[in-house]
């Protein structure tokens, strides 16, 4: 475990291959029962550059009437968000340290030139429960800073199998991908990246 700030915990190699595989083919099936999307920004209705769906009682959504907002149907179906797939509540169990199991769970797919500027995770009304975020796929260059957008940041590589945990003094830092790096993972096809970040909405 390396502590990049206080609270911002990286856990290299947290998955091994083949539990990677497995949860590629878990992602793939929550993928076929609730499709993936394109989010817009909030008021100007700009695409974001990533896909994303979700799984768990509750999904993350954007869009330029709604805001950002928890809800508990996908945008475009109307269906409920499937399960949440048995590791993923393992990592958060392992790692979280937080009483109360997660309720959302984010799956955002980069296509190789995807990125996700600096934001703050700030939508969930349980501040005390970290945020776990997963990479499977290509590396990503990982952009972190501090309270404010104006804060100086810093940067690691993020690679397929780690964990990122985003919690305590960090929990509302902000954060984001500057870039994927070509030809450093077989395990997502193109040279994409899949992004899965574990939140806690409600309070515990």
């Amino acid at each position: 475990m390396i502590e990049l700030a206080p609270g911002l915990l990286l856990h290299p190699a947290h998955f091994s291959r083949a539990e990677q595989e497995a949860l590629v083919e878990a992602i793939r099936a929550v993928v076929r029962a609730a499709p993936l999307f394109t989010p817009t920004m909030p008021r100007t209705g700009k695409p974001f550059t990533v896909r994303m769906t979700n799984c768990g009682p509750l999904g993350w959504v954007s869009d330029r009437d709604g805001g950002y907002r928890y809800q508990a149907t996908h945008p475009a179906t109307g269906a409920p968000w499937p399960a949440m797939p048995p590791a993923l509540l393992d990592a958060w169990t392992q790692l979280g340290g937080f009483e109360a199991p997660p309720e959302a769970c984010l799956v955002n797919f980069y296509a190789a030139d995807a990125r996700m500027g600096l934001h703050v995770d700030a939508d969930e009304k349980e501040p005390r429960a970290p945020v776990l975020s997963i990479s499977l796929g290509a590396t990503c260059l990982f952009r972190y800073g501090g309270l404010k957008r104006t804060d100086r940041t810093k940067s690691v590589k993020l690679a397929s199998g780690d964990v990122a945990v985003i919690g305590g003094e960090s929990r509302f830092c902000y954060h984001g991908v500057d870039r994927l790096y070509p030809g450093t993972s077989t395990l997502v096809a193109n040279d994409a990246r899949i992004n899965l970040t574990l939140r806690r909405v409600t309070p515990a």
